[in-house]
């Protein structure tokens, strides 16, 4: 197969779940991304002439039937959009954890792209097959779980000449731009902290994972470690990490997940001056699954900035504005990150939010590699979310789970412009 040659990027989606298609457990998910994310995106990205072909790959080919209807009953017809797959796979009666092998050997050419939004212990072998295959990867969020394959994909990456991005989109949230310009003129850092959560039920939507391959740590914890580590970029680093869990409610009834499945996780990190060796700073960062049900948000979501020269607050769950209802009572709405509201015409109008950019953003990064405008490295230089920047995400997240598994202090260490846990 050849590349278009009307600079439209073809994609394969991998992951069928909830931030692809809206889609889980058999039906339209309860949570924010009734529709999804990645799906609903792209398909508005191809109808803007920016994308081309769009495939899909999972494991399971018997939901793929109820996945497609889904997208033509809750995307196609709402937003008089066409959600036609150019190809799924593996097939409607098959089941093949490695549809992915073939999908990208079939469908895919050098310069196309993969999405890769699946459970967390998959993002290393998919990424690496599609990047030496020179396929550009935009990773879910953690990118990887250990560190030395995350450096492992860094150095892939470099040699193959392909784009390999995360899927942090708290970068291309305003307020959270806006925090990190102010953050950067208030001098050395000295404290910061965290806090996101999601309700009890996404226990049941992550129930194949949750405990057994990743934990909320992983899932939650990385939006807002990515934002501190960009915040910091040449002014700090981290060095020392001490983990702590509660447990009780995920292992009990009703959902009785894994023995030791932790509920809340915060991660006390420690961070060294570069600049100035008289300062440090610390860094504690929350994430919890067992929020209430009814809560007025589906995510809490705030942090505290403290540098030597100032301070600053962000909260992105009450942006003031709010709903009430007989069926789903009082709410915070954040239309910024996802907006599903259609426009006047009766088409997707949500081109602005965050979550929505953050796609476009990569779209347009590979688009620009694939003819010679830019090059990887530019991106890198850019600050945008790449495999190399966002290494120390990584370093944070795999030091918190061996704090926890090993009960201690775990080290952060660099050498040869690479890191090391010790």
């Amino acid at each position: 197969m050849t590349q278009t040659t009307d600079n439209k990027l073809n994609v394969l989606m991998v992951g069928t779940g909830e931030y692809t298609t809206g889609f889980v457990n058999g039906a339209q998910s309860t949570s924010d991304k009734k529709v999804g994310v990645i799906g609903l995106s792209m398909f508005d990205l191809r109808r803007r002439g920016k994308v081309g072909k769009i495939s899909i790959v999972g494991t399971n080919g018997k939901k793929l039937p109820a996945i497609r209807e889904h997208l033509k009953k809750n995307i196609g017809e709402v937003y008089k959009m066409d959600t036609t797959l150019d190809y799924s796979c593996p097939a409607d009666d098959q089941v093949d954890p490695d549809a992915y092998k073939n999908a990208i050997d079939q469908y895919l050419s050098p310069g196309d792209a993969i999405t890769v939004f699946t459970p967390d212990p998959t993002h290393y072998p998919i990424a690496l097959y599609a990047i030496q295959r020179g396929i550009h990867v935009l990773l879910t969020k953690p990118a990887v779980k250990i560190l030395s394959e995350h450096q492992e994909l860094i150095a892939e990456a470099d040699k193959h000449g392909v784009v390999v991005m995360v899927e942090h989109h708290k970068r291309f949230d305003p307020a959270y731009r806006d925090a990190r310009a102010k953050a950067l003129s208030f001098g050395e850092f000295n404290y910061f902290y965290s806090y996101m959560s999601q309700p009890k039920r996404q226990l049941d939507t992550f129930r194949a994972w949750a405990g057994k391959e990743s934990d909320i740590s992983y899932y939650l914890n990385s939006h807002h470690i990515d934002f501190h580590c960009w915040a910091l970029e040449g002014k700090a680093v981290p060095y020392r990490v001490v983990a702590s869990g509660s447990k009780g409610v995920a292992t009990s009834e009703p959902f009785n997940l894994v023995e030791n499945t932790e509920d809340t996780i915060s991660l006390l990190v420690n961070w060294r001056s570069t600049t100035n060796p008289s300062h440090e700073g610390v860094a504690v960062y929350t994430s919890s699954w067992v929020a209430p049900n009814k809560s007025e948000v589906h995510s809490q979501q705030r942090f505290h900035y403290l540098g030597a020269s100032g301070e600053l607050n962000v909260d992105q769950a009450h942006r003031g504005y709010t709903t009430t209802s007989d069926a789903n009572g009082h709410a915070f709405v954040n239309p910024f990150y996802m907006n599903y509201a259609p426009d006047e015409e009766g088409h997707f109008a949500g081109q602005t939010g965050y979550g929505y950019i953050s796609i476009e953003k990569f779209v347009d990064a590979c688009q620009a590699v694939n003819d010679k405008r830019l090059t990887p490295n530019d991106l890198d230089q850019r600050q945008m979310p790449t495999i190399r920047n966002t290494v120390l995400v990584t370093a944070i997240l795999e030091a918190g789970r061996v704090s926890l598994d090993e009960n201690r202090s775990v080290e952060i260490s660099s050498s040869n412009g690479g890191y090391t846990l010790v």
